[in-house]
């Protein structure tokens, strides 16, 4: 799983050649810890077809608010630099990637 910040965002994320799955927590939030895990899942699991990359939204508010994010955890997949699918709140792992499945 990959840290994006403001500055790596656009290589990192909008110019990635695989779908990237973004999750957007903050550290004062316990729904963020609690799915945690379960996209460090995800990334061993299926790190060959999509990016899993987690990005602080307190510390990246232009990043935030440029994809209208708000509340936490949610999570964006991107693919050829456009947002195709948006979850918010935690999901249990099935759930996410039945959700990314098409997209992917």
């Amino acid at each position: 799983m990959i840290e994006v910040t403001a500055e790596t965002f656009e290589r990192d994320v909008l110019g990635s050649d695989r779908p990237v799955l973004l999750d957007f927590w903050a550290e004062w939030c316990p729904p963020c810890k609690m799915i945690a895990p379960v996209l460090e899942e995800i990334d061993r699991d299926h790190g060959d077809k999509v990016v899993v990359a987690k990005i602080n939204a307190d510390e990246n508010p232009s990043i935030a608010l440029r994809y209208n994010v708000l509340g936490l955890p949610t999570l964006n997949l991107y693919r050829d630099g456009e947002v195709v699918h948006q979850i918010k709140g935690t999901r249990p792992k099935r759930a996410i990637l039945d959700q990314i499945a098409p997209h992917i």
